[in-house]
């Protein structure tokens, strides 16, 4: 049986993980819980990408042997996977055997094929991007700051015929519309391969460039970085062995709107055309998580060191805060696609009013009250009134709406309809008002009482199941709470019942303290 097969980029071993890197991985990794809580077995990928001229110089400027520093970085993205509890199966990086054979045999069957040829090139080269340029990507005459220093060269080099296959990529495309997602992303697509394609340089020669990847049919060159990097997403799942199979193709990529034009969406899809592989399903393409609007990356770091500026991380909210506050956040405020903007403002009032005012409080007044009128145990629900209609039908309108919107990845969307329904459990709380009734002695009120605590401990563990691909943890101890497992699969628990009657419930606990924001200096 095929697996549900995921991956992200593979992160790039020239700087620290920052929170971009956080909010792809979370991504990943509630699509993936997802398809486990619908009962699909899943093979998460996840790594990191080590060759190319960026890593080589960094390595240099700190007097250490490149493959050094590339321990030392995969320890911190590894780090923060766990901190993160992204559920990745596998972690590969593009310096173990597995991959540099993988890569070998890609290239040498190309080459066999007649599809590798050697020519010289002579351009000009972005050694931040590890990019030839053309005079097409200049603005208003000038190289644009993402490409940092740009040289002119002259030298000779592989190049992997790129170009033949342009008019069935176009066509790929049109007879495929939903290939990339958001669709507007493939209108990208299909506007950039309006111009002709030129065939793409594969190499750069081992005196200019030392950590790669040699070519097989010549050790004098190795491989470029994105012949490399791609590669990943099929070496990692055991190209040309039988195992294959069970997990290619893909059935998404996610990756990040930067890289998308040319690398995933023209030269991945060529690339397998060409060894004669089928193409990944999907590409799942976000946007940025912006910090006061600015993209997060390792030279916008270093620039604010070097100003002096002093900047909260927002990595730091997860020590904090917990994980699950973080990956709430990321994915009840971003739109997939779309940029969206993070402040610790923005963090401190979703986290206070949607968590600790919305959610926390119902699991609170659950076990306080349980405590005080049913013997800390969920009651048997006998009366089903105007009240409890109200609140059920609530949940009625949402459940069916789950897993069409996980399937969606519209995370955000569902996340804003469950705190609608958590809202209605606080308002059925405040019609009944419980706590007013077990003052009376008349045995009908004490049965509300009895049904008003089952329909609350109900709402509280429907609200969890449906939590647990995003905020993992804190579904499992909200079920702990109310002496539950946590939810492995999510077939017959998002539906309303009674099993919690006669449940233990734990003491009072305070799920989400409230938080001040953060003082940056």
């Amino acid at each position: 049986m095929k697996q549900f097969f995921i991956t992200t980029a593979i992160d790039y071993a020239n700087g620290s993980p920052h929170l971009g890197h956080a909010y792809e991985k979370v991504l990943a990794d509630v699509i993936a819980r997802t398809q486990r809580l619908r009962g699909n077995p899943v093979h998460f990928l996840t790594g990191l990408d080590e060759h190319g001229q960026k890593v080589q110089q960094s390595a240099q400027a700190r007097q250490i042997a490149p493959q050094v520093l590339c321990d030392q970085v995969a320890e911190e993205f590894k780090t923060l996977l766990q901190t993160l509890h992204i559920s990745n199966d596998d972690y590969l990086r593009t310096t173990e055997p597995r991959h540099q054979h993988a890569v070998r045999a890609v290239l040498q069957k190309l080459y066999d094929q007649g599809d590798i040829y050697q020519g010289e090139y002579r351009g000009f080269y972005s050694a931040r991007q590890e990019q030839f340029l053309l005079e097409k990507d200049r603005v208003n005459g000038q190289w644009p700051e993402i490409y940092g220093e740009v040289v002119e060269v002259v030298e000779k080099n592989y190049f992997f015929k790129l170009a033949q296959h342009q008019d069935w990529l176009r066509d790929f495309l049109h007879t495929n519309p939903d290939w990339i997602f958001p669709a507007y992303r493939q209108k990208e697509v299909v506007e950039f391969l309006k111009e002709p394609l030129n065939d793409l340089c594969i190499s750069r020669p081992r005196e200019r460039l030392a950590w790669g990847i040699p070519l097989p049919f010549d050790e004098n060159f190795v491989t470029y970085v994105w012949f490399d990097a791609l590669v990943n997403y099929i070496s990692a799942v055991g190209y040309g062995t039988p195992e294959f199979s069970q997990n290619w193709p893909a059935d998404v990529h996610v990756i990040g709107k930067d890289i998308l034009v040319p690398a995933h969406a023209v030269y991945w899809p060529i690339m397998l055309k060409a060894i004669g592989l089928p193409l990944p399903r999907q590409l799942l393409v976000h946007g940025w998580v912006l910090l006061a609007g600015k993209k997060e990356s390792k030279t916008e770091i270093e620039r604010a060191k070097a100003a002096g500026e002093t900047r909260a991380n927002a990595l730091d909210l997860i020590v904090s805060h917990g994980a699950d506050a973080l990956r709430y956040f990321l994915q009840r405020v971003v739109v997939i696609g779309q940029d969206s903007d993070f402040s610790f403002e923005q963090f401190t009032a979703r986290y206070n009013s949607e968590l600790a005012d919305d959610l926390g409080n119902c699991v609170a007044r659950l076990l306080n009250m349980a405590s005080r009128y049913s013997g800390g145990k969920v009651p048997v629900a006998t009366i089903a009134e105007e009240p409890e209609h109200t609140l059920r039908a609530e949940w009625e309108k949402f459940a069916p709406e789950i897993i069409p919107l996980a399937d969606g990845y519209q995370f955000h969307t569902l996340l804003e309809k469950l705190n609608t329904f958590v809202k209605a459990i606080n308002r059925y709380l405040d019609v009944r008002s419980p706590w007013k009734l077990a003052k009376s002695a008349d045995p009908t009120d004490q049965a509300r009482v009895a049904s008003s605590l089952a329909h609350l401990a109900e709402s509280v563990r429907l609200t969890a199941a449906t939590l647990a691909p995003i905020t993992p943890e804190i579904s499992s101890r909200m079920l702990g709470l109310l002496g539950q497992p946590p939810v492995e699969k999510w077939a017959g628990n998002l539906t309303w019942g009674d099993r919690l009657a006669g449940a233990q419930l734990s003491e009072k606990v305070i799920l989400f303290p409230k938080i001040e924001l953060p003082k940056v200096g």
